[in-house]
């Protein structure tokens, strides 16, 4: 089932509250699915009480979701969204030439390229399609792109291209284990679902780092955000809004929340915002009088009552500490790899990133069957490769994850012609089924 096409004429509307962390998630998960959708606040739009009225209770404490073929929703859980949605969320089949982790630029070029070449593929995304890249407000500096696009849009459109060739991709499903077997490997959904293949590329991604300061963790989804700018911008309007980071991603959140907010502060570690961010990105904020920087600065306190209302600020060169009223503080402070749930499978550094090919250039990796060196993405695992924001030593950019993730399927079709007694097992190519 095509992502994109089938949603691109629905309205689904939602109903909460602002401030309700549950409400949050589903607005940033139909935002980042491209999905169209109007939110009505119960606490201001009388006309969220008149829609909430045609279902089941939801009331002020839970969301309630109107579908367009008139289904209610009351307080669903994404995957339920999703499905009712006819996202695809479960595996067409269970064996597989080569099954894609992760649905992010590495993730969905590898898949794209592995099906046009035809393999008979999956790709599983624990979350929306897109990855960290799905939470930009714009991407200025991909190939091709000379007008800025969403990083939602742009995750669309390669979701598109990989559906033409005939890719499987799941949404919502979170693979919790991988297995090596005979010439195949099986990866174990979240509800213990199975999908086997010859082949597996590691296109996991990273997820947001979490500020650790006192208060913050309370006031996830109201108030504190991680990405979701896009989702939450529209509700900031004429507010105090803060972004935590200094790289490009709280660049573009913050010119992005400009266009509503009264005012963003872009509070940094670092001495300038040339430090880490783009020179282009520097120069348009420069140029744009309702956002403010503040170098040599973190957050050291937050709290409100069931919203953020107040942040304590650090000036990190003088340790002076001072509270400033806030609605919003949208969190870019890095990233961590999605790489728990291998199990010592492969071999991780010690931040949790993936090993493999020239990290092994000295020595073959311990447990290494075969006589050959690891190829270049390939880990200690023959046949399991890995690609983009969780491989050791990456570039975070969204063109050289793409760029991984083909060449990791070069790197596949290496492993199946050079493995005795694999190429024959190899699904016979076919034809792209184009959209389905």
């Amino acid at each position: 089932m095509a992502i994109v096409p089938t949603l691109s004429d629905r309205r689904v509307r939602l109903i909460g509250q602002r401030w309700s962390p549950r409400v949050h998630e589903l607005k940033a998960f139909l935002a980042r699915s491209r999905v169209t959708f109007d939110w009505y606040d119960p606490d201001s739009d009388p006309e969220a009480h008149a829609l909430a009225d045609t279902g089941p209770a939801g009331g002020a404490s839970r969301p309630v979701v109107l579908l367009p073929d008139g289904e209610v929703l009351v307080d669903p859980d994404v995957r339920t969204l999703a499905a009712r949605l006819g996202l695809p969320t479960e595996p067409a089949s269970t064996l597989y030439d080569l099954i894609v982790v992760g649905g992010g630029p590495a993730g969905l070029t590898a898949g794209m390229h592995a099906a046009a070449e035809g393999l008979h593929t999956a790709i599983i995304e624990q979350d929306v399609p897109g990855g960290q890249s799905s939470h930009s407000a714009m991407i200025e500096n991909y190939p091709g792109l000379p007008k800025s696009v969403d990083g939602s849009t742009l995750a669309s459109r390669m979701v598109q291209q990989a559906e033409k060739f005939g890719a499987d991709i799941l949404m919502t499903r979170r693979a919790t284990r991988l297995e090596p077997g005979e010439l195949r490997y099986t990866v174990k959904l979240d509800d213990d679902t199975e999908v086997v293949s010859h082949a597996v590329v590691l296109a996991i991604g990273v997820s947001f780092r979490w500020l650790e300061a006192p208060g913050c963790a309370a006031l996830v989804g109201a108030g504190i955000y991680y990405g979701a700018v896009t989702a939450e911008a529209a509700a900031c309007r004429d507010q105090e809004v803060y972004v935590l980071g200094g790289g490009n991603s709280a660049g573009q959140a913050a010119l992005f929340l400009s266009r509503f907010a009264r005012r963003v502060t872009i509070l940094t570690r670092d001495e300038s915002l040339d430090e880490s961010m783009s020179h282009y990105l520097v120069e348009r904020i420069e140029r744009t009088p309702n956002i403010t920087s503040s170098p040599r600065t973190t957050v050291e306190d937050a709290s409100g009552a069931g919203r953020l209302e107040l942040l304590v600020i650090r000036n990190l060169a003088t340790g002076e500490s001072r509270r400033v009223p806030a609605q919003a503080l949208f969190v870019f402070i890095g990233a961590a790899p999605r790489t728990e749930w291998l199990n010592g499978q492969v071999d991780l550094d010690d931040q949790g990133f993936v090993m493999s090919g020239d990290d092994y250039a000295c020595a073959a990796p311990r447990g290494w069957p075969l006589e050959r060196a690891p190829y270049s993405l390939e880990t200690r695992l023959p046949g399991v490769f890995v690609a983009g924001d969780a491989r050791r030593g990456a570039v975070h950019r969204i063109v050289v994850a793409a760029s991984e993730g083909a060449s990791a399927v070069q790197f596949t079709h290496h492993y199946f012609r050079d493995t005795p007694g694999l190429s024959a097992r190899i699904t016979e190519p076919r034809e792209p089924s184009g959209q389905r």
